[in-house]
């Protein structure tokens, strides 16, 4: 064949056509997977359609709970009526001298408790002991002219009667033997006051009680300007005041005109420590507040209790027959009240909503809401509800395992 292409012109080689066999396995690979998904999605479109259609298994039941359980029974329960209340010293003096001198001893240290007569504080005595040794010469003085006195007054009496002396001159002898007379009186009164004065130069305790802290120390010099030394107040027994309000006050005048109302007092919320009667109740009523003033007076041996004390004064008003008692600890409190869990008769938690009375320790009487015989729970409360079933355990066994 001829070149007819001009000369100096490049040549083109024609276009190979594919080679078709590699495009058919690409597209079996193509096929293939395609219809693997569609088998897949089938059988996970049966897997679901069977799962749904299969009937659903059935719920186990619940075990019991074991939960422990008191039966409710009627007894008999005191009544108290607790008041908040403070603590007052029977007596409290402040301590006081009624000589002056320099102190030259304080006999009981700050703070100590002191029987009746205890040595508080000696002032210094030479001076007083000088005025009363005076004070024994005079009177031993007028004792001798007295007896004088009394001698020439039964002489002038006998001379006088027979003529011997004048009436005048009895008269002299009567007159200067009432002089000397009312001259010993005299003289016995300051011997006195001078053996009183000596004695107050010690200042002894007048009640048993606990001294303060001293205001004045060995070498002051102690006056009877009213200075005090020191501050005695009795802390046995001692005053437990207290204002129930005017409600109270029937209830408490009727077993007071019985006997003495029994007293107890707490400090700090704590379990009672000491007791005693109640032994003043005020003649009036207060307006502003609507309380009155009472008062027990209490025995106090340990000095457990100090006078301005902050305390618990707890009355016991009688007894309450046929009263249902429960632990405090199994009481609930929920937005409708306090509330008690007890077995029901087909075995399940009953939620109970009670109204509760008094107190006693760590029970509290409930006034409505169960009746006696009831199946109280008083433990693993805060796993049931209403409805759980549970099973009851004696009393006398031990708790379940929680």
């Amino acid at each position: 064949m001829l070149d007819t292409t001009t000369p100096g012109t490049p040549v083109t080689a024609p276009p190979i056509a594919p080679d078709p066999a590699p495009l058919r396995k690409r597209g079996h690979g193509l096929l293939w997977t395609a219809l693997a998904v569609l088998v897949a999605a089938g059988a996970g479109g049966g897997g679901w359609w069977w799962h749904a259609h299969q009937p659903p298994p059935q719920a186990q039941a619940q075990p019991p709970i074991k939960v422990p359980v008191m039966t409710a029974a009627p007894r008999t329960v005191p009544i108290y009526r607790s008041f908040p209340a403070t603590t007052e010293a029977m007596r409290a003096v402040p301590i006081q001298a009624r000589v002056t001198g320099y102190l030259v001893e304080q006999g009981a240290a700050d703070g100590t408790d002191v029987a009746v007569g205890a040595l508080l504080y000696r002032v210094d005595a030479s001076d007083y002991q000088a005025a009363l040794a005076q004070a024994v010469g005079q009177r031993d003085r007028s004792t001798a002219s007295l007896s004088y006195s009394k001698v020439s007054k039964g002489r002038n009496e006998t001379l006088a009667r027979d003529g011997w002396a004048s009436r005048d001159t009895f008269d002299q002898a009567d007159s200067t033997n009432r002089q000397n007379e009312a001259g010993l009186a005299t003289d016995s009164a300051a011997l006195r006051a001078a053996a009183l004065n000596l004695s107050r130069t010690e200042i002894r305790a007048p009640f048993a009680g606990r001294i303060s802290r001293s205001q004045v120390f060995e070498g002051s010099l102690i006056s009877v300007a009213g200075a005090t030394l020191n501050t005695l107040v009795q802390l046995d027994p001692i005053y437990v005041s207290f204002n129930p309000a005017e409600a109270n006050l029937e209830a408490i005048n009727r077993v007071q005109a019985q006997a003495p109302i029994e007293t107890t007092v707490a400090v700090g919320g704590g379990a009672s420590s000491h007791a005693g009667p109640v032994t003043f109740i005020d003649n009036v009523v207060d307006r502003t507040t609507g309380t009155i003033l009472m008062r027990a007076t209490i025995a106090n041996v340990d000095r457990g209790l100090l006078p301005g004390q902050f305390v618990t004064a707890r009355l016991h008003l009688g007894d309450q027959e046929g009263a249902l008692t429960v632990p405090q600890s199994a009481v609930g409190a929920s937005q409708v009240g306090r509330f008690l869990m007890v077995v029901g008769k087909d075995g399940k938690v009953e939620q109970r909503v009670v109204k509760l009375g008094d107190n006693e320790e760590d029970l509290v009487v409930v006034t409505d809401g169960i009746k006696a015989g009831d199946r109280v729970i008083t433990g693993q409360l805060q796993k049931l509800k209403p409805g759980t079933p549970v099973e009851p355990e004696d009393p006398a066994s031990p708790p379940a395992a929680k």
